[in-house]
């Protein structure tokens, strides 16, 4: 396997991250069989494990520090923080309450002294940037944790952080994990250059965009997506959106046939194949769904193929808004002017 700059941090990771989200009661209840799994990964090449504290309630994490055990110096670590830990109301965000407290519980289900990639999971619009990143900045000099990152920053807000790290001398985010696939191309118009410019990692999420590109959702397929299935307006199949999404996924489907790759192989190659993308993070719940993923980095896109998939999906955009994760909070009714 082939390893990438992280940014400019000097540390080279796999083109393939394991995302963890689906070990535990989220996804796959086995641990001994999520650990296997773990252990085919790191033993393929993926030097980059992520996951978060909100997974499975924190399972995710146990599980990945008692896979890691003998391990853990050759794996580039990385967790999230921000999302909401129960009901009381301060067990969540990006407050130095929060994030001083809630790095130790990390630190304790992982079984580590550190931490390589501490990030904040969502950006806090009723938090300033400098008290998250003045609480970072704490942990990077006490040594609990190695780098700074961010998930599903927009572009300005990747802005700022910058600025502010610069101005009050902070560490800043070195990293951002936004959402990016053949489906959901909007990062390609703003975040991605942005974060590129400011000489910042990029691990994706969702390169499948939720399984769409699994090659299970075709159309008059028994396992296409009701939003009885898969809750929320991604998933609703009386979008037009999601039904123009079928259609790309039967033409996307054709393209990776002739090409003599997999659906699956074809959209995870055409993320990391991005000039900015430092690793895609896959998702796997079972050994044969990490099987099906891990020949993507072999994969080389030529130009025509590339041209044909942005015949389906222009670049930056995303075919269902819904898909996005950006602008929840600045669009909100209280947030308009009216």
């Amino acid at each position: 396997m082939q390893y990438r700059p992280l940014g400019r941090t000097g540390v080279q990771v796999s083109p393939l991250c394991l995302g963890t989200m689906m070990f535990g009661p989220w996804g796959n209840e086995d641990e001994a069989d999520s650990i296997r799994i773990i252990h085919r990964a790191l033993d393929a090449g993926i030097n980059v494990v992520d996951t978060a504290d909100v997974y499975s309630a924190g399972e995710s994490e146990r599980i990945v520090g008692k896979a890691l055990r003998g391990r853990r110096d050759d794996v580039v670590l990385a967790t999230k923080f921000f999302m909401p830990i129960g009901e009381e109301p301060n067990h969540r965000g990006g407050s130095r309450r929060w994030i001083i407290r809630e790095v130790e519980e990390s630190l304790r289900r992982l079984e580590t002294d550190y931490i390589d990639l501490y990030q904040v999971h969502r950006p806090s619009p009723d938090t300033d940037v400098e008290e998250t990143l003045g609480a970072l900045t704490d942990l990077v000099r006490d040594g609990k944790v190695r780098y700074l990152g961010s998930s599903s920053y927009p572009a300005s807000q990747i802005v700022e952080a910058q600025w502010a790290a610069r101005d009050r001398r902070l560490e800043r985010f070195v990293t951002e994990q936004p959402p990016y696939s053949i489906l959901v191309r909007g990062i390609e118009a703003d975040v991605l250059p942005t974060a590129r410019r400011h000489g910042m990692g990029i691990l994706s999420y969702s390169p499948l965009a939720g399984g769409w590109l699994s090659g299970r959702w075709r159309r008059g397929a028994a396992s296409t997506p009701t939003s009885a299935a898969r809750p929320g307006a991604g998933f609703d199949m009386s979008s037009p959106a999601n039904q123009r999404k079928l259609e790309i996924v039967e033409e996307l489907a054709l393209l990776a046939e002739e090409a003599g790759v997999s659906l699956i192989e074809l959209a995870i190659a055409f993320v990391i194949n991005h000039p900015a993308v430092t690793s895609a993070i896959i998702g796997p719940r079972t050994m044969a769904q990490l099987e099906s993923q891990l020949g993507a980095p072999e994969l080389t896109l030529d130009a025509e193929l590339l041209d044909s998939i942005d015949a389906l999906v222009a670049p930056g955009v995303t075919v269902n808004p819904d898909d996005n994760s950006y602008g929840a909070a600045e669009l909100t009714r209280s947030a308009r002017r009216r």
